[in-house]
């Protein structure tokens, strides 16, 4: 297993020294090195990245900040030349908190616990049930936990994943027979929500991902008395 990984450090003796690190381990492929969390932060929205290695202090937006603007962040390791931070660190679920200068055994115990974390997580997806669906002529493999919604789109469905929206030919029915029953509630005549993604909601709103969707007041009881079971 091969974790696409990249640095965010303001420092570059910093990149340097942690590049060497990553480049000499086997189960890492660098994808990149950034001076700073915006950089960082285009490069995630473009490419898969599943490990990042974040310093801490850096200008303008540090460490913490960037990983409060990602809504589901890959595998973290924390690093900074002070241990003041650690605590603070957990509280993000980071897998580890490096302090500078890293020692190469440090690194790797810490990569081990990383590819650890990520068997876990592989082996939990491998043993979810998914379904398939028809995508530009393709078959996918859609796993419900990724769902956020499904809208009603003309004589499609429009499904918003966390991987990205897709358009499958179906009624909203059909496709609700498919999905389990105890994490998906219809909330509108256009609407299907993950009842785990849900945030916020009121007599007449769903809020997911920062996104607001309207709700059928008579849905309201409906949703509740799921959310309130799980």
């Amino acid at each position: 297993m091969t974790l696409n990984t990249i640095i965010v450090d303001d420092s570059e003796t910093q990149r340097t020294i942690i590049t060497k690190l990553v480049k000499e381990h086997p189960n890492l492929n660098l994808v990149g090195d950034y001076r700073n969390g915006i950089l960082a932060l285009n490069s995630i929205r473009k490419n898969k990245v599943e490990l990042i290695l974040l310093d801490v202090e850096m200008p303008i937006v540090s460490g913490f900040d960037l990983l409060e603007s990602l809504e589901k962040p890959p595998i973290i390791i924390l690093v900074s030349d002070k241990a003041d931070y650690a605590l603070k660190a957990f509280d993000y679920d980071i897998t580890d908190y490096l302090q500078k200068p890293i020692a190469k055994a440090r690194f790797n115990t810490a990569i081990g616990r990383v590819m650890t974390k990520q068997s876990n997580l592989t082996s939990i997806k491998e043993k979810e049930d998914y379904i398939i669906v028809s995508v530009n002529l393709q078959k996918k493999k859609l796993y419900p936990s990724t769902i956020k919604w499904i809208q009603a789109f003309g004589d499609y469905i429009k499904i918003v994943t966390e991987e990205g929206n897709f358009l499958v030919l179906s009624t909203m029915k059909a496709f609700l027979r498919k999905i389990p029953k105890n994490q998906f509630v219809r909330i509108h005549k256009s609407y299907i929500v993950n009842v785990n993604k849900v945030e916020n909601w009121s007599a007449n709103k769903v809020e997911i991902s920062g996104t607001k969707l309207p709700m059928s007041r008579l849905r309201k009881d409906d949703l509740e008395k799921i959310l309130i079971s799980t």
